[in-house]
């Protein structure tokens, strides 16, 4: 198991190129299952979460190739029944589902893992293909799924917290192979869907309205192969423009989308980051004296709790008061013990961390928790004086490529080593 060793207090410095979305290349291969044809998917990171999905494809019978940054996908024989050992690796993999009730009408697949940041059902994602038709039943760890047809329906995937965005890929997925037309209320509208809806519509599916809270599918016989390629990851962009702010550095982020990152670019224009913005590149730096910000996470176009944890750490540095609320998910605050143990002063008060800010943070061992924890935690360390080992870091090179020499290119002085 390795870990990360960082020499902190360098200021970043340079050029970082962000990788194709971690979040939708995963929905976007399962997908390739609609297809009896080759598909072909480029700008795909290589993250383990990718290679895992593709083991999860092969074991159905598709074949899976990757080259550099390209996956070709080809489901021309199909089995419907997923492996626990595989599926438990990470909770994206429940977006087989979908494909599989819509191509061979009927599905046998394990409950996912993934990250422990509290309850992540998938109560929705039954509830919408249910709709379609399908006669669901969950015995054993599994989800038993069939259907002699699906048929188009109205379908409300509003939650508890919002929106599900792989519980709308599911439905969206599913319902392109249904009969008549379906229409998702309360569709989560985050930029990874609209992705799959493009990639969907390019293999002859009729969806519209994809990004907004109404989807349309005007179901179709068949589909066929294409090749796209995946949007920037809007997280990764993030986390870099953190990473430049908390390090007193200026970095120009390559290849990003701005207008997927309104909110994150508005909240580190209140704390006085300064972001420049030209085309789809950006160059960030402090404006001066760092300001405190109160921040809620939502779903999209909110704050995305997938940036919570990293921006919570720039709060730590931020002489003042902040007041950070969870909305999303209700036990992703664990990355707040190992940060008081760099020297951070954060209270919880139900779903709101308050943030003390503006102590210097020193170097010690920690502990990551989860994907976007970890990529908090290498960040605090790079601001921290002296020396932050990140242990358990298999979680961020679940959603991060190759964070380290990214990072390295940037000045970092960070190192992969053995745990010991």
């Amino acid at each position: 198991m390795d870990s990360l060793m960082i020499k902190g207090g360098v200021p970043l410095e340079g050029e970082v190129q962000i990788s194709g979305a971690k979040n939708a290349v995963l929905p976007l291969m399962a997908a390739a299952l609609l297809t009896d044809e080759p598909c072909v998917i480029r700008r795909v990171p290589d993250l383990s979460d990718v290679r895992f999905m593709g083991q999860i494809l092969a074991s159905l019978g598709a074949e899976f190739r990757m080259e550099g940054d390209t996956v070709h996908i080809r489901a021309a024989r199909l089995k419907g029944m997923a492996d626990y050992d595989l599926i438990r690796k990470m909770r994206a993999s429940i977006c087989i589902l979908g494909p599989l009730l819509g191509r061979l009408h009927q599905a046998k697949v394990s409950l996912p893992g993934g990250c422990v940041i509290g309850s992540r059902p998938v109560d929705l994602h039954l509830k919408g293909l249910a709709a379609l038709g399908a006669n669901i039943t969950v015995k054993n760890g599994y989800v038993h799924a069939k259907a002699p047809k699906l048929v188009g329906s109205e379908v409300f995937l509003g939650g508890r917290v919002g929106p599900t965005v792989l519980g709308t890929a599911n439905v969206m997925m599913a319902a392109t192979l249904a009969e008549g037309v379906t229409v998702i209320e309360s569709a989560a509208c985050e930029p990874e869907v609209i992705d799959v809806a493009n990639f969907l519509n390019g293999m002859g599916a009729k969806i519209s309205g994809a990004g907004s809270p109404t989807v349309q599918i005007l179901g179709v016989d068949k589909l066929h192969g294409v090749e796209h390629e995946v949007i920037p990851d809007r997280i990764e962009a993030a986390t870099f423009a953190i990473a430049a702010a908390a390090t007193g550095g200026e970095i120009t982020i390559l290849g990003a989308r701005p207008d997927h990152m309104s909110a994150v670019l508005d909240k580190l224009g209140e704390a006085n980051v300064k972001v420049e913005r030209r085309g789809r590149n950006l160059t960030v730096k402090r404006g001066g004296r760092l300001k405190p910000v109160d921040i809620t996470t939502l779903p999209y176009a909110g704050f995305p709790t997938d940036v919570q944890a990293q921006m919570m750490v720039l709060m730590t540095l931020t002489p003042g008061l902040s007041i950070i609320t969870e909305r999303v998910f209700e036990s992703r605050f664990m990355h707040v013990s190992e940060l008081a143990r760099l020297g951070a002063e954060i209270a919880i008060e139900g779903p709101s961390a308050i943030v003390k800010g503006g102590r210097p943070l020193s170097g010690a061992p920690i502990m990551a928790s989860d994907l976007r924890a970890s990529a908090a935690l290498v960040i605090a360390g790079l601001a921290a004086s002296g020396t932050t080992v990140v242990n358990r870091v298999y979680h961020i090179d679940r959603g991060y490529e190759r964070i380290d020499d990214k990072l390295r290119r940037l000045g970092a002085r960070i190192e992969r080593v053995k745990e010991t």
